[in-house]
């Protein structure tokens, strides 16, 4: 909005030439997200706790976590804002990269929305099943994915990091593959959130990962040099990453250990779909799953559970998702998450070190 705005005037007014830099707006979206969270966030709290959206906890998970009872959960909605407002502020409208991430990041947040509003305000347990879930990320990936492709939005070749030449041409395929890659990165995302600050963490780093990214493949000349794939107008997406990363952060001033508030599946469910449709236009698939490799930790974990206790009876962890194991381990539940945090940081740095390794 401030780029339609204030750009055109800078003929009369040079210093508004400003306002063509993607790094500048980034900047401004990234500062005003973060300020905006912050801002509003107490008061976004206190509306949660009016309306008593308590989270339940498992009576069979960790004993720590009983004293967390009643915190208020959906605080998801406070990210949407963080990400949607500031992005619109700040970025080229007329993007459409920008329209198709903000659009399906707030779908899957209404997926969420309506998980959290059985559990919590229906008094639920089980909110959406997990048919109905399921079939809403899929439909919402698929449409999203469709609008990719057959806009020509992005290449439908699949690449490999590390290998400059290496590609797949998926051709309609893409659809599906990214249609995966978009629901597997929401229900990931969904699985780490079970500690305070755990899931906030990790997309902080990943988003901030491929705000970097993303710069790179729409900026022409350092896509050449990088001998990456060239996605026009992709580089807009920097400024809807600034605002992702800077929303988590806002977000983690309360979500912290002990948590104020509780994101969610409003919120764990829209952050795996956001990282993920950035992903797929940037052309980014893998890295995500390198970049992202807490959440993929996360879901193997629960996908080795399940599928060992249904063939041996036996369990591989003492409970999953992964980071329950070693609570029940001993761990202090703070050193849990700062460890996991560490972890995404050095995955964060291998990450940007295939950009010169191709």
């Amino acid at each position: 909005m401030l780029y339609h705005l204030l750009y055109p005037l800078h003929t009369r007014y040079s210093f508004l030439n400003v306002f063509k830099y993607i790094t500048f707006r980034t900047f401004g979206a990234t500062i005003t997200s973060v300020l905006l969270c912050m801002l509003i966030g107490p008061a976004f709290i206190r509306f949660l706790q009016k309306k008593q959206m308590g989270q339940s906890i498992r009576d069979d998970g960790p004993q720590s976590h009983l004293s967390k009872k009643g915190t208020p959960t959906m605080g998801g909605g406070l990210i949407l804002i963080g990400i949607t407002f500031p992005t619109l502020l700040w970025a080229d409208l007329n993007n459409p990269h920008i329209w198709v991430a903000i659009i399906t990041t707030l779908l899957f947040g209404v997926i969420g929305y309506i998980d959290d509003y059985r559990k919590v305000v229906q008094k639920n347990p089980k909110g959406l099943s997990g048919k109905e879930k399921l079939a809403g990320q899929v439909g919402v990936a698929l449409i999203a994915t469709t609008v990719i492709y057959y806009f020509g939005l992005t290449s439908s070749d699949l690449r490999f990091p590390f290998f400059k030449e290496w590609s797949i041409a998926l051709g309609p395929l893409f659809i599906l593959f990214t249609t995966f890659v978009i629901v597997g990165s929401s229900n990931a995302v969904n699985l780490t959130d079970g500690l305070d600050g755990l899931a906030v963490g990790p997309t902080i780093t990943t988003a901030s990962t491929f705000l970097i990214l993303a710069y790179c493949a729409g900026n022409h000349r350092i896509s050449e040099y990088l001998q990456i794939p060239f996605v026009p107008g992709a580089g807009e997406l920097s400024i809807f990453c600034g605002s992702l990363a800077a929303a988590c952060l806002g977000f983690l001033w309360f979500n912290t250990y002990p948590a104020q508030v509780f994101m969610g599946d409003v919120g764990s469910l829209s952050l795996g779909a956001a990282l993920a449709v950035v992903a797929v236009i940037t052309k980014n698939e893998f890295l995500l799953a390198l970049c992202g490799g807490i959440f993929v930790i996360e879901a193997l974990s629960v996908m080795a559970q399940v599928a060992s206790f249904k063939m041996t009876g036996k369990r591989v962890f003492r409970m999953a998702p992964i980071h329950h194991h070693f609570e029940l381990k001993g761990w202090p539940e703070p050193k849990v998450i700062v460890r996991f945090w560490i972890i995404s940081v050095l995955l964060a740095l291998v990450t940007l070190s295939t950009l010169k390794l191709r």
